[in-house]
């Protein structure tokens, strides 16, 4: 079993002159959820190489054992200096595609056509695709076969509007991870603020926020099985 996981190369947070990236323990949780599955794990970005990491995302009070547990791996740090550029990545040669959060993909994945791409063949070959936080985000511009919004219709979450509001960047983002799955059509649902909550529709998986990362990673496996 082998699966992918897409990360960012943005580390610019709009014109805030802030850095942003990848979230830490959205990459962390999912990660040993695979490869303590027996699965086979690649990683890969927009540009390859070291991925931005959102610095927020390593302050203590956002370090969990599996956070911990990543930065003392170094076969995992060594897979994530050494990401594969994404242009060079074949999805037929992987069973599923994750991607993690951070604000980064915002920015670049939901507007980048070889992550687009990428999404629309795995979808397509009958391969699960999953994504959490700000991550349903890299759906913006991906389509179904008939060319309607893959979230056209589909049970779909992902960083409420609230949870942006409380972080402080309402008015940084490119869009509302939130808003743009009910525009493009998505039944969009939520539980209260950085609770655990995972939708699953057919091949899509979409988590809300942090919290849920080792929860849709789970499920996505759920549906390799």
């Amino acid at each position: 079993m082998k699966i992918l996981i897409v990360l960012t190369s943005h580390d610019q947070l709009g014109n805030t002159g802030k850095k942003t990236g990848f979230w830490l323990e959205e990459l962390a949780a999912p990660y040993y959820t695979f490869i303590d599955s027996g699965a086979e794990v690649t990683l890969a970005s927009p540009q390859g190489g070291q991925p931005p990491l959102d610095p927020k995302s390593n302050l203590a009070d956002a370090q969990t054992e599996t956070t911990h547990r990543f930065e003392a791996d170094p076969t995992a740090m060594q897979a994530l200096a050494q990401t594969h550029k994404l242009s060079e990545i074949s999805v037929a040669d992987y069973d599923a595609v994750f991607y993690p959060g951070g604000h980064g993909p915002l920015w670049d994945l939901a507007e980048d056509p070889i992550s687009i791409s990428l999404i629309e063949q795995a979808i397509q070959s009958g391969k699960p695709v999953a994504a959490v936080c700000h991550a349903p985000g890299v759906l913006r511009h991906v389509k179904a076969s008939n060319g309607a919004p893959l979230v056209s219709g589909k049970l779909v979450t992902g960083f409420t509007n609230t949870e942006e509001a409380a972080v402080g960047l309402t008015e940084i983002v490119p869009f509302l991870v939130e808003d743009m799955l009910k525009q493009n059509g998505g039944h969009y649902s939520k539980v209260d603020d950085w609770q655990v909550y995972v939708q699953v529709d057919g091949l899509l998986v979409t988590g809300q926020n942090p919290a849920s990362s080792a929860a849709t990673a789970t499920a996505l496996l759920q549906l390799l099985k």
